[in-house]
């Protein structure tokens, strides 16, 4: 990516570099407890829980003075251009007023935050709704690469940030409270419905955000780049990473599957339309979660 015409820098905290702490959890432990998360917009609660279940214990680490890596000044960089995209559209579109989010870097074993408890890194990246930040250890895209068989280019890592960017939106747009309703009615698969909403959102933003700062300089390469990851990280894909081969059980889908994600994050790139009409597709009573996809979009 190329973030020369990227002006404007978002709000980032650094935290990284703080005392040494080991994980309570390491090994084949904490790649189970990743993958069952489900990595991006996983319920932090929830990580939390998976993480005591096998056995760790969330420890606390003095947040550091940051590192002198640019990984602050991507991150700024990349958010900025979130919020320049984001707060034009919440006007013109939304008539509110855009609220600018926080990104915290952070490389403890567990990380505290100001609504969600203490989530361990291994939860990956995520958005807490009560204190409106969202939360990434930059050494998750190592494991996406190694593990998940993601990428970690720089496109790709911004899809990351957008996604949860894009849980931020649902949260001031009201379709977080809105789920509440569907999930009661769907169980565990209710959650597909935010998920590749916030794909989507992370599509539509890259469309506006390329015209804007032309920061693909390689627009095919750097969307497969994206587009691997997204796929990567698909429930069945992820199911299959755990080793249960043929046994994907669709009802214990919560973030859609890998050509669902495909599909909206690359729909969302393709049109740039982040109408209210449009996210209302997502949250339509008489489509399934699992039936959102090409057809529910009149393909």
């Amino acid at each position: 990516m190329d973030l020369s015409n990227v002006t404007e820098r978002g709000n980032v905290e650094d935290r990284r570099g703080g005392l040494p702490g080991g994980a309570a959890l390491g090994g084949i432990g904490a790649l189970v407890v990743t993958l069952i998360a489900g990595y991006l917009g996983i319920n932090p609660q929830v990580a939390n829980q998976l993480f005591q279940a096998f056995g760790g214990a969330v420890q606390q680490q003095k947040a550091g003075p940051g590192k002198p890596d640019g990984y602050k000044e991507f991150a700024e960089k990349i958010t900025g251009a979130c919020d320049e995209v984001w707060r034009e559209w919440f006007a013109r579109n939304y008539g509110q007023r855009w609220q600018e989010p926080t990104l915290v870097l952070f490389d403890s074993p567990s990380v505290p935050t100001g609504g969600c408890g203490t989530v361990p890194s291994e939860a990956g990246p995520f958005y807490c709704p009560g204190d409106k930040k969202l939360y990434l250890n930059p050494e998750f895209f190592d494991t996406l690469e190694k593990e998940l068989g993601g990428s970690k280019a720089q496109f790709s890592q911004a899809f990351v940030i957008a996604h949860e960017i894009g849980h931020h939106i649902q949260n001031l747009l009201g379709y977080n409270a809105k789920m509440r309703a569907f999930q009661e009615r769907e169980g565990e698969n209710g959650g597909i419905r935010l998920e590749l909403q916030a794909d989507y959102l992370a599509g539509c933003w890259a469309f506006h955000g390329q015209r804007r700062y032309k920061f693909l300089q390689n627009p095919d390469k750097d969307l497969q780049e994206a587009l691997k990851t997204a796929k990567s990280i698909g429930d069945d894909a992820i199911m299959r990473k755990m080793g249960r081969g043929d046994r994907v059980n669709s009802a214990k889908f919560n973030h859609g599957t890998a050509e669902q994600r495909y599909f909206f994050f690359k729909k969302g790139f393709d049109t740039g339309d982040a109408t209210r009409k449009t996210l209302d597709k997502f949250f339509d009573p008489n489509v399934r979660p699992l039936d959102l996809g090409p057809k529910t979009w009149g393909q």
